[in-house]
């Protein structure tokens, strides 16, 4: 993302209540079709909901002075008409202050909501009127081959709501980042920088996607990835009420089950306990490393990604069963679930 000097009015933006997501509304189709293919009419009915967000900050020139610059670039989605906006939490970090690009060429100042650097997801908060909103669909109805379409700004505002066109190419697509694993949308349509906090939109103009450039397949190309809607809008609505969100935590690092490990352990699925934080519930409960957790929370556990998955539908202090394989017998135990550290 490159730096350079805003313009005035972004400078003197420098200087210068919450909503809750209903439920998730039926697919219903576009009205009509423009110039013969749906991708037109997506791209005409969403494309004024998505905005460019600039992350500003200060630095000190040669001359001891101090210039306002643009630190990174990135999208969002509005998707409350109260002037709420949803983006990429790696897009906004470290912002010292914001500025949001609308459709209609208004440029206006950002405050950050809350951010979850755990799901890469933020909400910003804009004061403006005449806010097109994007319709949210269900990521869970999705279909593998069925079209998708992304809305963003690919290498920054330059190339501001530029639409491309591909097919949703896989779903639950598991990407690890650090010690936490993404279930993602897997989609030929073209992620590039910028086009983080972008909308995946599908054949009826409903966001299925939140876009992420930063949650992707090294040295691969033709492949993006994108948070599923379902996923995020839990996500979203306590970012909105509270600022923040309280996650449940388990304390422990595994991997999945699968190929060699399938065959040590005579399991054709779950979730190998690699390390267990001594500090946190799991350990707390009985749950030793080299355990594999086949159930957690009456759900089961096919691999490491489902843990985060299911920890994300529980709740702090409550207390949840969980199934275990040691040295081949099956353990049930029961622990108290904590607030992620």
């Amino acid at each position: 993302m490159n730096r350079r000097v805003l313009t005035v009015v972004i400078l003197s933006l420098f200087l210068g209540g919450c909503a809750k997501v209903g439920p998730t509304p039926q697919a219903k189709p576009l009205p009509g079709r423009v110039g013969g293919t749906p991708a037109i009419t997506v791209a005409r009915e969403v494309s004024p909901a998505v905005v460019g967000i600039s992350n500003l900050a200060r630095v000190k020139d040669p001359f001891d002075g101090v210039q306002v610059v643009e630190r990174g670039s990135g999208s969002g989605v509005i998707f409350d008409e109260r002037g709420y906006i949803v983006t990429n939490y790696h897009v906004v970090e470290g912002a010292e202050a914001l500025v949001v690009s609308l459709a209609d060429g208004r440029q206006v100042e950002g405050r950050l909501r809350g951010g979850d650097q755990a799901t890469d997801l933020a909400v910003l908060k804009i004061n403006s009127e005449g806010l097109r909103v994007a319709d949210l669909g269900s990521s869970d109805q999705l279909q593998v081959g069925e079209m998708a379409v992304a809305i963003g700004n690919p290498l920054g505002h330059e190339f501001a709501r530029s639409v491309t066109v591909g097919v949703i190419s896989a779903l639950n697509r598991q990407i690890s980042v650090g010690d936490r694993v993404f279930q993602l949308i897997q989609t030929d349509a073209a992620i590039n920088p910028g086009n983080s906090g972008g909308a995946l939109v599908n054949a009826h103009g409903q966001v299925v996607g939140i876009n992420s450039a930063k949650l992707s397949a090294p040295g691969v190309e033709g492949m993006g990835f994108a948070i599923p809607i379902s996923k995020a809008q839990p996500i979203m609505e306590s970012l909105m009420s509270r600022g923040t969100v309280e996650r449940a935590w388990l304390g422990v690092k595994a991997g999945t089950v699968d190929g060699q490990l399938a065959k040590e352990f005579k399991l054709s699925r779950g979730a190998l306990v690699l390390e267990t934080d001594r500090s946190g519930p799991a350990f707390d409960g009985g749950i030793r490393q080299g355990d594999v957790i086949t159930g957690l929370c009456g759900k089961e556990v096919k691999g490491a990604g489902d843990l985060s998955d299911i920890l994300d539908g529980c709740k702090v202090r409550e207390k949840v069963p969980v199934l275990v394989n040691r040295n081949g017998k099956e353990i049930k135990l029961n622990l108290v679930l904590s607030g992620m550290p």
